[in-house]
């Protein structure tokens, strides 16, 4: 017991002492492993080789634009550069040696008086800018060194900021470098396209699937872990391209696991949702049990899955399956468990190339619209889109409906409504053209024994068919044309304008719903001033070759020349642009003016046209 005045202490326990006397630091994989060298950068020798050389030759850029996602070097092939220009043991092929003091100082991160790191997301303004093209005036520490500054996240540098570093970019002082790291350069060029012809681009890409596990298996074998293949699959999917992302999620799951890395623990730890599931979701599909999405969805739900991750495994599942479906035979080309892929293949085997292809533009809608992100909660919409695939077998294409009808084939696609009464006891199923003999007379199947399949003792009821040298022949009848008689001149443009919007074939296919939009006017000079409010119908206009088509068309209903203007008005912000559903409709009517049968089929079966 110890006293004073500054109170009654009692002694650590032994066991807590042995614990802080430990070392419980731990230094991350991903900063653990980063290399040391050029050479070990994985999936990124056009830039490492390209600088290897550079500082090898004494060619060295005054400055740098590295761009590409992240996680796949950047920042690391920018701290290599360092190295290079600054070891006093550099090699004559231009490798950093990475055991030097500097190279130390630089690899870890640690202070220096020549290489800084600047994070631009929190020093963005124009006052650091000038802060920074003022300390880049004065000379590097040593002779023979360089000063180099390394600006990571650049794109988020206000555009006063930009401003400020360019004239120093343009004339920097002697051996001065910078290096700027982005994930996203096109916001550099809508800020400051300047900068971008002042400096060196490379563009990163995502590390590949073999490097990454390559990498993976070192790093594991560096740690005496052993790994199963399952389980880094699992991890190089999850890492999306990304080494460093894929370096910490291994860290977590070294965390987990005993000693031995397991697709179990991988599951665990990333929240990834079993194979099982996406194959009792495909039974779901298969039978088109609509009623069985929800019970579904719930037990996700309930058993703690997150549904992001549940959509983002969804499109592999069809992704795999297209993949099956196309050809692929091997569990790495399709991306399913060996012990499973038989399973995944007689799913596959129940849709075809398109309605999968159709199922997976479904599903991926959903995250480049972005309504998945926006959606705080996101069950509703991943019910709907498993219910929109449990529906697959009841949407069609428009040529299967046009081929049916007997008449031409427009392209598109065309879904079968829920509404309508077509729908009684099911999906209505395609007309059957029943059997008829010569004089066009229905004929009644016939059975094994040549009856028809008529009751014993019936058949003399039925007349024999008269041959069809009985029937008197008449010749067809010439099918005339509704518009065969040649319509009068349009009296005023204004009016051929009508007649061409009104009449099916006189426009290119798509073309029409876009003029519907737009305010007419007759000119002096006997054209037409078309007036559309800023949008797609606008764009589209404005090209040369659908402004001539128009004009041919009106020169056609009209009987002489009319030129045609295209004038946008009013405020985009103001006016309402052509939605996809005004296109929709307007091509489906198109498709009705070439063939009327299809207007009553779309009527009767309650179709919407898809894409």
């Amino acid at each position: 017991m110890l006293g004073g005045a500054w109170g009654t202490f009692r002694p650590l326990h032994p066991l807590l002492h042995r614990v802080t006397n430990r070392s419980v630091s731990h230094t991350a994989l991903a900063r653990k492993y980063r290399p040391r060298g050029f050479s070990e950068v994985a999936t990124q020798e056009h830039v490492s080789e390209t600088l290897r050389r550079s500082v090898a030759t004494g060619r060295v850029g005054h400055a740098y634009l590295f761009a590409g996602p992240r996680g796949v070097g950047k920042t690391t092939l920018a701290r290599l550069l360092a190295m290079a220009l600054n070891c006093p043991e550099r090699s004559a092929e231009g490798d950093p040696c990475g055991e030097c003091d500097s190279c130390s100082r630089i690899w870890y991160g640690q202070s220096s008086l020549d290489v800084v790191e600047i994070d631009a997301a929190s020093n963005r303004g124009v006052d650091d800018a000038r802060d920074l093209r003022e300390r880049a005036m004065y000379a590097p520490s040593q002779d023979g060194r360089y000063k180099v500054y390394i600006v990571d996240e650049a794109h988020m540098l206000t555009r006063e900021a930009w401003n400020a570093l360019l004239k120093i970019l343009e004339e920097p002082p002697p051996r001065v470098i910078f290096v700027f790291a982005t994930t996203e350069p096109q916001k550099i060029q809508q800020t400051a396209a300047p900068i971008l012809s002042r400096c060196q681009r490379f563009d990163f890409r995502r590390v590949g699937t073999t490097d990454m596990l390559d990498r993976l298996r070192e790093v594991l074998d560096r740690e005496g872990v052993k790994g199963r293949d399952e389980a880094l699959h699992l991890i190089a999917r999850k890492a999306d391209g990304g080494m460093r992302d894929a370096l910490s999620l291994l860290d977590q799951v070294l965390a987990l696991s005993q000693g031995e890395v397991g697709p179990d623990e991988v599951r665990r730890v990333l929240g990834l949702v079993e194979e099982e599931r996406y194959l009792e979701l495909v039974g779901l599909l298969v039978e088109g049990d609509a009623a069985g999405v929800f019970p579904f969805v719930e037990r996700l739900q309930n058993d703690g899955y997150d549904l992001a991750e549940f959509y983002h495994g969804l499109l592999d599942l069809l992704r795999g399956l297209l993949r099956i479906r196309l050809g692929a035979t091997d569990q790495e080309a399709s991306g399913f468990r060996e012990d499973l892929l038989p399973r995944f293949r007689e799913g596959a085997e129940a849709f075809s190339p398109a309605d999968l292809v159709r199922m997976l533009a479904q599903a991926s809608e959903l995250e480049t619209g972005g309504a998945f992100r926006r959606n705080a909660h996101p069950r509703l919409l991943v019910e709907l889109l498993l219910l929109q695939l449990a529906y697959t077998d009841r949407t069609i294409t428009l040529e299967e409906v046009i081929q049916g009808l007997g008449g031409e084939r427009p392209r598109g696609t065309v879904s079968r409504g829920e509404g309508g009464s077509a729908w009684a006891g099911g999906p209505p199923s395609a007309p059957t053209q029943e059997p008829r003999d010569s004089a066009g007379l229905v004929q009644a199947p016939e059975d094994s024994d040549g009856t028809h399949g008529m009751p014993q003792g019936l058949e003399a009821s039925v007349p024999p068919a008269p041959l069809e040298t009985d029937m008197p022949q008449e010749p067809p009848a010439p099918s005339t044309p509704v518009d065969a008689a040649p319509r009068p001149a349009a009296a005023n443009p204004e009016e051929a304008w009508r007649r061409i919007l009104e009449s099916a074939g006189l426009l290119p296919t798509g073309i029409t719903p876009f003029l519907k939009a737009a305010r007419v006017i007759s000119q002096d000079d006997g054209g037409l001033r078309a007036e559309l409010p800023p949008g797609p119908g606008l764009d589209r206009l404005l090209d040369p070759t659908a402004r001539r088509a128009v004009e041919q068309a009106l020169e056609g209903v009209l009987g002489r020349p009319c030129p045609l203007s295209i004038h946008g008005v009013g405020d985009p912000r103001e006016q309402e642009r052509i939605s996809t559903e005004a296109v929709r409709r307007g091509l489906l009517e198109e498709y009705e003016g070439r063939e009327p049968r299809l207007r009553e089929a779309v009527q009767e079966l309650d179709l919407e046209l898809l894409e």
